[in-house]
């Protein structure tokens, strides 16, 4: 089983900028990507972007290319995502996620782990 911790939410106004951070404990279990996905009242969840870890490749949605990145350190099994140029449509609850699964970042919310979720609300 995997543990995902995330923080770095809050309120912030268009325009301004938020991190959020998530740490896998994993033990022994493979990770291959790891990524963030999220979700607003009454729409369905929604893939952000993420990160293959054997390659370093990265995956966005077209909506926030361009303005989010994902980084992190493989090592310390942690995911970052640098949140720039906010909007108040990316007001949502922030979802960090590992999958299992090699090969494809895949953006169907069907990944193994899932963090509790963190709150961004982009003023206006």
């Amino acid at each position: 089983q995997v543990h995902l911790v995330e923080s770095g939410g809050g309120l912030v106004q268009a325009g301004g900028s938020l991190r959020l951070s998530c740490t896998a404990d994993k033990q022994s279990t493979t990770i291959y990507s790891m990524g963030w996905f999220r979700q607003d009242a009454g729409k369905d969840l929604e893939f952000v972007g993420g990160i293959y870890w054997n390659d370093g490749r990265r995956k966005y949605a077209d909506s926030v290319k361009g303005r989010f990145t994902v980084s992190g350190d493989n090592a310390k099994s942690t995911v970052y995502l640098q949140m720039n140029s906010l909007k108040p449509e990316d007001t949502a609850v922030y979802y960090c996620a590992a999958d299992r699964r090699s090969g494809v970042i895949f953006t169907t919310p069907d990944w193994y782990f899932w963090g509790q979720g963190t709150q961004v609300t982009v003023s206006a």
